[in-house]
């Protein structure tokens, strides 16, 4: 095996557990460490169980333990990143990559503008409705300048931890305002739904979009999103453009659905595999700039 940098993860609830299967499988990066601050933690006992070093010190072990990790991920909460995390990661000199909506780095998504991010020491990965539209918002718009975009999110309500639920006034705005700095829409809005139906249903995302104009093709804007789709999936396997763009009374519409890899919670889980997969994939772009400046990667 070649060279790998070390990763380490904050928080051990469904995001950091499902994320340190995903970058358990990566050949650019080791699942160094696994950070919380409850001894009991179910996600700390399984890192241990897998012989990856764990602590319950919070971030204060990253302090005293520095060599631990070079890039780090953050998938606690808004509040925690922005307040305490972010601004130790900096000073420790860390690349941290954020799964909070705490939009303290810069926003980003690795099909739109990743490579913009590699010399950045904090990049925020939006959320999941983020990851799962912001791309084909900026794909429909790079064929005709959106005036507005409206995005709905369901997602199964099993799959909304804690952490999510109390994000959401985050997540809400954060998503917007990628829709507009990404996306490239003039206005944006997000509503989340979560859907306690059973048996659950995978993570659907429908997008609306009030173009400026008339003056262009569908069939256009559907080449732009379907070629945006291909690209995604290359690390999110299970999304799929379920409704290929159309355009009703000026409005354009489309439906991406996601289907999650079932490294942690069931497939159904969608919008929490996204996210960790949209994570990794920023991560080992990190890690191959770092390997190649080092000259250790071909």
């Amino acid at each position: 095996m070649g060279k790998r940098i070390k990763v380490g993860i904050i928080g051990p609830g469904n995001i950091g557990t499902d994320l340190m299967y995903k970058v358990m499988r990566s050949p650019l990066l080791e699942m160094s460490v696994m950070i919380g601050i409850d001894p009991s933690s179910a996600g700390l006992k399984r890192a241990a169980g897998l012989g990856i070093t764990t602590s319950s010190d919070g971030i204060e072990f990253l302090v005293q333990n520095p060599d631990m990790a070079e890039i780090v991920f953050d998938a606690t909460t808004a509040r925690a990143h922005a307040q305490v995390n972010a601004p130790t990661l900096e000073r420790l000199g860390k690349i941290a990559i954020d799964l909070t909506p705490a939009a303290v780095g810069k926003i980003a998504t690795p099909m739109v503008n990743m490579k913009d991010c590699l010399n950045e020491k904090n990049v925020n990965l939006i959320t999941c409705g983020g990851q799962a539209t912001t791309p084909i918002v900026y794909a429909i718009n790079r064929v005709v300048p959106l005036e507005y975009a409206e995005v709905v999110t369901t997602v199964a309500s099993d799959s909304a931890g804690p952490g999510t639920r109390a994000n959401i006034d985050e997540y809400t705005q954060t998503t917007a305002k990628a829709l507009r700095l990404l996306g490239g829409a003039e206005r944006a809005k997000v509503m989340t739904i979560f859907n306690p139906a059973k048996p659950q249903m995978a993570m659907r995302n429908t997008i609306f979009g009030i173009p400026k104009h008339r003056d262009f093709k569908i069939e256009d804007v559907r080449a732009s999103v379907e070629e945006m789709a291909a690209q995604i999936r290359t690390y999110v396997p299970g999304y799929e453009l379920t409704v290929a763009p159309v355009i009703d009374r000026d409005v354009i519409t489309t439906t991406v659905t996601v289907e999650g890899q079932g490294d942690f919670l069931p497939k159904y889980a969608g919008n929490l595999d996204i996210e960790t997969a949209s994570a990794v994939k920023m991560a080992e772009m990190f890690a191959e700039k770092l390997l190649r400046e080092r000259g250790e990667l071909a």
